[in-house]
């Protein structure tokens, strides 16, 4: 059943936009291999405090335009289209469990994901879909039923396997057997649960609460469904974390994030901006005083 929910949601909200995927790929220049991780300087190395948005901004913009998530006639589906295309780069939790039974297990990309916070480390994971065992989707029933998951962090080097992991699969397949990747079953305080022999980056993870939601376009329909998960041991690999077992190398890390529809986004190019120090880079008061001056009198 969760299966077919998925499916038919698939097909109402309509995520890829081409007849035939495979001829438009074969149209677009080859994979750039060559492209890797480097810096560059902001957009306006020049800019001080009070400039405002830099030259990369419109000069007229044109109006913005306000739109209601719960208009009339406007279909939920509306809102996750533009909220997914909005919302970029987002990160993919490429989520690892397994079945109370231990019979099945289950790895699903979910890029309603984030950190939330270090001590403890806390991450969130979205689930567009209720508890009920019956609709909910195979990583979120293994994960409320067992408290046990690993988290990995999906990178160039596999994205088409882990892509692959998002079929509507029924549930007890394994998209273990439909990615071809290697499950590790070393896992200190999950041992049940592999983790993506892989993935650069992983997280045990246990569940620390749940909570679900209503559905604002459909009353009385529990529609998604939050899940915040505590780590508990973090898996890198040498190559790409420092002495100090503190900093990931984005260089071997090269993460892979979701954007709109079914679009990836690759991370080759970064810019560094320091944070400013309110007395010693702002002026304290006497440099916000002098900003306001300068604001008003334009």
């Amino acid at each position: 059943m969760a299966a077919e929910n998925t499916a038919n949601w698939e097909a109402s909200i309509k995520r890829n936009p081409h007849p035939d995927f495979k001829q438009v790929e074969g149209s677009r220049p080859p994979f750039d291999a060559a492209s890797t991780f480097r810096y560059t300087q902001t957009p306006s190395p020049s800019w001080a405090f009070g400039s405002g948005a830099n030259a990369l901004a419109p000069a007229s913009p044109p109006p913005h335009v306000a739109i209601d998530p719960y208009a009339p006639g406007r279909p939920a589906g509306f809102n996750y289209k533009l909220l997914i295309s909005a919302v970029i780069p987002r990160p993919i939790a490429f989520l690892s469990t397994r079945s109370p039974d231990g019979v099945s297990t289950n790895l699903a990309p979910f890029s309603y994901f984030q950190v939330i916070s270090h001590d403890p480390p806390l991450f969130t994971i979205g689930f567009s879909g209720p508890l009920d065992e019956a609709r909910a989707k195979d990583s979120l029933r293994n994960l409320h039923a067992t408290g046990e998951c690993v988290i990995n962090i999906i990178g160039e080097d596999y994205v088409e396997a882990a892509n692959s992991a998002s079929v509507n699969a029924p549930y007890g397949v394994s998209e273990w057997d439909v990615s071809g990747l290697t499950p590790v079953y070393d896992c200190e305080t999950v041992p049940r649960v592999p983790r993506v022999k892989e993935a650069v980056f992983s997280v045990e993870g246990r569940l620390e609460s749940v909570r679900e939601f209503e559905s604002k376009a459909t009353p009385g329909k529990k529609s998604s469904t939050l899940v915040v998960v505590e780590g508990t041991r973090f898996w890198a690999r040498e190559d790409a974390i420092n002495e100090e077992r503190n900093v990931l190398d984005p260089k071997v890390l090269r993460p892979v994030s979701r954007l709109g529809g079914i679009t990836y986004g690759r991370v080759t190019e970064a810019l560094e901006l320091p944070r400013p120090d309110f007395e010693k880079d702002l002026g304290g008061a006497e440099g916000v005083a002098k900003l306001q001056a300068k604001r008003l009198a334009n």
